[in-house]
């Protein structure tokens, strides 16, 4: 049986990976299943420890709403709560495979999920739980994708698992969407990353990483079963790492 090539990981997913594919916004309830199905899966079969966390750009994206003239700290605390709602989503359909989950926030709501304590999360994780991380940082002006990199360092972190929805399988030098002759990677360092620009996470994110050591898998996570191979180490996407 394939073994995971990490011990503990953090899977990030945006937002529109919940969207549903017609729309572009709201929870397309089929598709979280899935995501579920395959987090299931690789926690059970893979026995490796899985933390997650979530997007919340399917239901708010706090800088459309400081385009539209509101508060950036206000809009963007309005996105961590639209993230808490996928996570909720998430949780709910871990456990309806059977798959025992935890909702940690960032901001305080002792009625719906536990505070975040780094120790707690990874007590769970080593009890076999998978963990969701929602609120974001629990402070503007911070990506989830920088709550990713930070949570991954938190709680020891072998990877961190970037999931994309767009159809594109990894980094390429230009969008492929709109460049045919745009050319894949499969492995770029951190600094590169920075260096050239390429569109992975935000730079904070990327630089946290770089700074401690994490690397990045970045795959497609629409396409069924890449969680897995992903986690097995089969070239699906793109590494990005120190070395």
């Amino acid at each position: 049986m394939a073994q995971s090539q990490y011990r503990r990981v953090v899977l990030k997913l945006s937002g529109e990976a919940f969207a549903d594919a017609s729309a572009g916004f709201g929870i397309d309830a089929a598709v979280v299943q899935r995501i579920a199905e395959e987090v299931a899966a690789a926690r059970r079969d893979l026995d490796v420890e899985i933390a997650v966390v979530v997007g919340g750009g399917n239901i708010w994206r706090g800088m459309s709403g400081e385009n539209r003239g509101m508060d950036r700290a206000r809009a963007d605390y309005m996105g961590m709560l639209a993230t808490v709602i996928n996570a909720l989503a998430l949780q709910d359909a871990l456990e309806a495979c059977g798959q025992p989950t935890r909702v940690q926030t960032a901001i305080t709501m002792s009625q719906v999920a536990e505070p975040f304590i780094p120790l707690r999360a990874i007590r769970h994780l080593e009890k076999g739980r998978v963990v969701v991380f929602a609120a974001g940082t629990g402070n503007p002006y911070f990506t989830t994708d920088t709550t990713a990199a930070l949570r991954a360092a938190e709680i020891g972190a072998g990877a961190i698992l970037k999931g994309t929805h767009s159809g594109v399988d990894g980094i390429y030098d230009s969008d492929p969407r709109t460049n045919p002759d745009a050319v894949k990677y499969t492995a770029v360092s951190h600094f590169e990353v920075i260096e050239q620009r390429l569109a992975v996470m935000d730079s904070t994110a990327i630089t946290f990483c770089m700074d401690n050591h994490l690397p990045i898998i970045v795959f497609d996570v629409t396409e069924p079963g890449n969680i897995g191979r992903a986690l097995v180490g089969e070239p699906i996407g793109t590494v990005v790492s120190t070395a």
